[in-house]
């Protein structure tokens, strides 16, 4: 199988699982994240859920050599806690608490909901864009 087609199916089934669980819907994410008001915990089971496969995941990928669909695999290192890393997570929280999105639900969403989330998927290249192009320190 090809890594297109691979990269689409894995894509598709991302996306679906994320409409079906609820994380591409910004109201829902809005009151995961409004633990003071009107919080609606059901998206900590769909966290809590990812756990599991995730955990399966890693035990089969000890086991390989390299991946089905490539030479080897590709992993991030080991990186420490820097002042960019930080504030990273913190615009990324931000954005996700005020939108209700991140980068996968937002994609998602582009098939469920096109207007409502189209600027701010706009806005994402953006910043992916500005970092690319724009050096940051990280001292």
């Amino acid at each position: 199988m090809s890594k297109v087609v691979i990269a689409l199916i894995s894509g598709l089934l991302f996306g679906a699982g994320l409409a079906y669980s609820g994380m591409a819907d910004p109201a829902r994410v809005q009151s995961f994240l409004d633990l003071f008001g009107n919080w609606d915990p059901t998206l900590a089971f769909v966290m809590g859920g990812a756990v599991l496969p995730m955990a399966v995941a890693w035990m089969i990928k000890s086991r390989l050599a390299s991946p089905l669909a490539a030479t080897s695999f590709d992993l991030p290192g080991t990186s420490k806690i820097d002042r960019s890393l930080a504030i990273g997570a913190i615009l990324f929280g931000m954005g996700w608490g005020i939108a209700g999105l991140c980068p996968g639900p937002a994609l998602a969403d582009l098939a469920l909901a096109p207007k409502a989330v189209l600027p701010f998927v706009v806005a994402m290249f953006v910043g992916m864009a500005a970092h690319r192009f724009i050096p940051v320190s990280s001292t």
